[in-house]
């Protein structure tokens, strides 16, 4: 993996204690819309490190594939975007 491996740390260890909230949140009965604000604040947070690993994939991994690999590297590269393009649009 290239990507910044400690931003990216950074950025699940915050989404794993939000993790943890929710589930207190959970145990006390808490407001429904604030769970769900806190949700979508996690969701958030793990959309951005998934960004993080496919824009530094995109800018290394692709990239090396396209500059120095034959050309079934180079589709591996292409369909496992389309696959990954294809899971964020469900």
């Amino acid at each position: 993996m290239v990507a910044d491996k400690a931003k990216i740390t950074r950025l699940l260890k915050t989404a794993r204690g939000q993790l943890d909230g929710l589930l207190k949140m959970i145990e006390d009965d808490r407001y429904c819309i604030d769970i769900s604000n806190q949700l979508m604040a996690t969701q958030a947070i793990l959309r951005k490190a998934n960004k993080e690993i496919i824009h530094a994939h995109l800018g290394s991994c692709v990239k090396d594939a396209f500059e120095q690999g034959d050309e079934a590297e180079k589709d591996q590269k292409i369909d496992e975007i389309m696959a990954v393009m294809d899971k964020f649009s469900k």
